[in-house]
């Protein structure tokens, strides 16, 4: 018998469905509250207790898929921890100027939202990789040394690392993570080039 488990991890609930691989094809749906520090312990609270009703063990499953909003949720209520992002020199205030496109095309009194990450916690780095990965300004290093000096300053707890053209050679985006890494462990770092990873890897 094979049956189909899901799981949607909201801000307030978690919810569990599965549905039976018998004949009648089933549906049981449960939902147990979110436990917001370990938001995994609310996931095996539900799963444990939709086996108990139904009676299945987790070998009975040929698919599971999970879903969340907690990500959208935090970035509606901008209950995220201290980050900073660090960009191609002269891009500083690229993510706040956007594009052309607006959801208000002709208002020109619209208020856009505040950046997720504020002027003060973006910085900039010298280095320069072109559209087709050739590297035409190396990486200052040393100011990446110093730079993590302003993270600790600023109790900065999350860095979004999105350098120009990444995505064609991300090794000034590694480069930056390995450095900011070795000075502050215990940072969470994100890099563009993993996230739109349509380069082949390099050694």
């Amino acid at each position: 018998m094979t049956s189909r488990l899901a799981v949607d991890i909201g801000g307030t609930f978690t919810d569990i469905a599965i549905e039976t691989g018998n004949s009648a094809s089933e549906l049981f749906t449960c939902k147990v509250l979110t436990t917001t520090r370990a938001p995994e312990e609310g996931v095996f609270n539900g799963v444990r207790l939709a086996l108990g009703e139904t009676g299945l063990s987790p070998g009975d499953f040929s698919l599971v898929i999970h879903g969340t909003t907690l990500a959208t949720n935090a970035i509606i209520e901008r209950k995220g921890v201290r980050a900073a992002m660090i960009v191609t020199a002269g891009f500083r205030d690229a993510v706040e100027i956007g594009t052309e496109s607006r959801f208000e095309q002709y208002d020109i009194f619209m208020d856009k939202p505040p950046p997720l990450v504020p002027r003060d916690h973006r910085f900039d780095i010298e280095e320069r990789i072109d559209a087709s990965g050739n590297i035409l300004i190396p990486l200052d290093e040393e100011a990446v040394g110093a730079l993590s000096q302003d993270l600790i300053r600023e109790n900065i707890e999350s860095v979004a690392i999105g350098l120009l053209h990444a995505y064609t050679n991300p090794r000034h985006e590694r480069r930056i993570a390995e450095i900011l890494s070795n000075a502050l462990p215990n940072i969470s770092i994100s890099l563009s080039s993993e996230v739109c990873s349509c380069f082949s890897d390099l050694p």
